[in-house]
């Protein structure tokens, strides 16, 4: 694991990435990494794309503010509550990218195998029901995915993605979004065509 002052880089350097790629439209979303048995998460009211080290604050398991003046992403329950499901994840990216949430504000899932990079590093893209931001109940509703999932849509909201390093978790956020794009402009064509179950396990298999 990274010394601190690298995480926080880190933070900034891809919070930047977001805001570059319209992934963070203006102070939404935020971005947190494991540190040790803490948590490194952007402050409440910061943007992604505009991240400073004042920006990021140091917090327990619990949700407790570790750095006086500094109040964490009121979605810092979502963050611990993956964190502490998943051992082996060490960085977590939330965001409002317009088409992940064009899907997510419709209902509608991500988990038809259209094309086969898509299935083999997301599975699908399940889901979450809809409940007030900052919430136990949102936290509950979307953390169970994250059992078996490593990016999951929040019904009028937004998409959260977990990997173990911050590289791979913003490139599945840009393959998801990009994925979200071409599901659309099928439907716009007439549908797509969907591989099948064999196919799919198949791309599964090669994992």
């Amino acid at each position: 694991m990274f010394y601190k002052s690298s995480l926080i880089k880190k933070i900034i350097e891809y919070g930047k990435k977001c805001g570059v790629k319209n992934f963070s439209p203006g102070y939404s979303g935020n971005i947190s990494a494991r540190y040790k048995d803490k948590m490194l998460i952007t402050t409440s009211g910061s943007s992604n794309g505009f991240l400073t080290r004042k920006q990021v604050v140091l917090t327990d398991f619990e949700g407790k503010t570790l750095e006086k003046n500094k109040k964490p992403s009121s979605e810092k329950f979502l963050h611990i509550g993956i964190y502490k499901l998943r051992p082996e994840i060490n960085y977590i990216i939330h965001v409002h990218a317009p088409y992940l949430s064009s899907f997510a504000s419709s209902g509608k899932d991500l988990m038809e195998p259209i094309m086969a990079e898509n299935v083999f590093y997301f599975g699908g893209i399940p889901l979450a029901d809809y409940a007030l931001p900052s919430t136990k109940e949102l936290v509950d509703n979307t953390i169970k995915y994250f059992d078996k999932y490593n990016a999951v849509l929040m019904a009028n909201h937004g998409f959260v993605v977990a990997s173990e390093t911050i590289e791979d978790a913003y490139m599945r956020l840009e393959l998801a979004e990009s994925y979200a794009q071409v599901v659309l402009n099928t439907r716009i064509l007439g549908g797509a065509k969907l591989l099948s179950d064999d196919e799919a396990q198949k791309i599964l298999n090669m994992r």
